[in-house]
């Protein structure tokens, strides 16, 4: 095992080591029954509310990693969002443990809520609804957080 490259400095997870899972094989058939395992062996259905949690992270960690993609380097809130799909990430591991215990605790949400008020500090009220599609990145940015809502509802199911 090492640890994972994130692409980029100033995540806010400095310091904190990446267990990258190396696989050897992709397509395993295993899950041909209808089922998929989670770590130790433990398999469920793929319908299973614990496997779409776990798949919702999965695309909103994509949609983040797209965004990022779309905006210049430069951008204030980009090593956020590199921290935010660590987050995910870690989220989505801890979710396919059979136990599900999450990674993620008051310290994590402290910092959230706090990026959220700088980044809110500097805009001005909404007075309608933003119709996407300004730009590429603006439309990326209404795709997470559209996906990242589906994945919040997904979790909320498992509570």
């Amino acid at each position: 095992m090492g640890t994972a490259k994130d692409g980029g400095g100033g995540s806010g997870t400095e310091g904190r080591a990446r267990i990258v899972v190396r696989l050897d094989r992709i397509a395993t058939r295993t899950g041909d029954d209808g089922t998929t395992a989670i770590t130790g062996g433990t398999r469920l259905p793929k319908h299973h509310p614990r496997i779409a949690a776990i798949g919702a992270l999965d695309e909103a960690n994509a949609t983040l990693g797209l965004l990022r993609t779309a905006l210049p380097p430069d951008v204030p809130f980009a090593s956020l969002l590199l921290a935010l799909q660590h987050d995910l990430f870690d989220l989505g591991a801890a979710l396919a443990r059979p136990q599900g215990e999450g990674p993620l605790g008051p310290r994590h949400l402290a910092r959230l809520e706090k990026e959220i008020e700088t980044l809110r500090a500097g805009l001005s009220p909404l007075t309608s609804f933003v119709l996407p599609g300004a730009s590429p990145a603006e439309a990326f940015a209404h795709l997470a957080r559209t996906v990242t809502r589906r994945a919040e509802r997904a979790l909320a199911a498992l509570a």
